[in-house]
């Protein structure tokens, strides 16, 4: 018998992506584009956290991870 806790975890999709063949080129510029913001506030805030973890990592004295 398997334990729930034992197999594994399938990743939860954020993003459903909507069919792409009936978008026109302006409308797959635009979800481009917001794809694209996405990316970029998502990167944003792992620079933030990643500077808060290596100001606890400083504070704690641990070596800083790559």
């Amino acid at each position: 018998m398997i334990d729930d806790d034992e197999t594994p975890k399938k990743p939860i999709s954020r993003l459903i992506p909507p069919p792409l063949d009936p978008m026109g080129l302006a409308e797959l510029t635009a979800y481009r584009e917001e794809l694209r913001s996405e990316i970029t506030r998502v990167e944003a805030e792992m620079t933030r956290k990643q500077g808060h973890r290596n100001a606890a990592d400083a504070f704690f004295r641990r070596p800083p991870e790559s």
